[in-house]
């Protein structure tokens, strides 16, 4: 059975969250040449590359799974640490463990927050949070950077558990002067949705599909119009409502809008809903159920629950 050193640990996570082998020296106050020959040692000791030299440097699929369990040793020795009144057991001097979260953005934006206000409510932790689309964040998991993930992939990553968290519903909106100014002809449902493929859209970023895949499954292709690009959620909603295009946004985002008049729905027999998953690691650890707890319990409350 391999067992890595301690600090042949932790170099190799310092290494893969600094970006470099000179950074992940300055963060643990040793050479660039230490760095590297305990992580040469750990390669040696399992017989594979564990790290790609890459800028930034990155784990090969054999060192996502060391560094996972890099993550691993951290927590349970922090929580044991902070059991015990003592300091963390990396040496970092606080007894406050960070745990590495990824999550999409428009989560991150209306809900995913107040879950982990909970935790913060009674638990003395820091979150290390990784933004990233719904259907890339299982990915974060694979590669050992993240505990838990807010995902749309519902099969569960090796060595973690999934559960449903429910459906955030899309509404496709606009401001009342777009509509005036684009859309004035489009007096049915039908009409509206052919219109759509030629008027200016907001997207989050070129690997939004959102948007697109919408009018795809209606219109049978992609739509043709201009492309605005907002690469935040809450910018991206502000985009919408001063009327740089129509974009599909999460009912939070969205509904007291409608309400007010400030934002029409286009289509509103046609909403897009997107299942959220939260897949975590399998480890028996408090913090890290503390943590499932409160994002399972706010979703439930935030979110259309999973059809059955």
């Amino acid at each position: 059975m391999v067992r890595f050193q301690r600090e042949h640990l932790e170099t190799l996570l310092a290494a893969v969250d600094h970006g470099t082998l000179d950074a992940a020296a300055r963060a643990l106050a040793i050479t660039p040449s230490a760095v590297s020959q305990r992580i040469k040692s750990m390669e040696q000791q399992v017989g594979r590359v564990l790290l790609q030299r890459t800028t930034p440097v990155a784990p090969t699929a054999d060192g996502a799974v060391v560094l996972r369990h890099a993550r691993q040793v951290r927590l349970l020795d922090d929580e044991t640490a902070r059991a015990l009144g003592e300091t963390d057991a990396h040496g970092s001097g606080s007894a406050m463990p960070s745990i590495p979260l990824a999550v999409n953005a428009d989560s991150l934006s209306t809900w995913f927050l107040d879950a982990l206000a909970r935790v913060r409510a009674d638990t003395e932790v820091v979150f290390d949070l990784h933004r990233e689309d719904q259907d890339r964040t299982a990915e974060l998991l694979r590669a050992g950077t993240v505990m838990g993930a807010v995902t749309a992939e519902a099969d569960p990553v090796q060595g973690c558990s999934s559960v449903p968290l429910g459906i955030d519903r899309y509404r496709a909106v606009a401001s009342p002067a777009f509509v005036d100014r684009y859309l004035a002809d489009a007096d049915t449902e039908r009409r509206m949705l052919s219109r759509l493929d030629r008027v200016p859209l907001v997207d989050y970023d070129r690997d939004d599909d959102l948007q697109q895949g919408y009018l795809r499954r209606v219109l049978g292709h992609a739509p043709a119009g201009p492309r605005h690009f907002v690469p935040t959620s809450a910018d991206f909603a502000r985009a919408v409502s001063l009327g740089f295009g129509w974009g599909m946004l999460p009912e939070a985002q969205c509904l007291d809008a409608l309400a007010r008049g400030e934002l029409l729905e286009l289509t509103p027999t046609r909403r897009a809903d997107v299942a959220l998953w939260w897949q975590r690691w399998n480890l028996a650890s408090p913090l890290l159920e503390r943590v499932s707890d409160a994002v399972r319990s706010t979703a439930a409350e935030r979110l259309h629950p999973v059809s059955r």
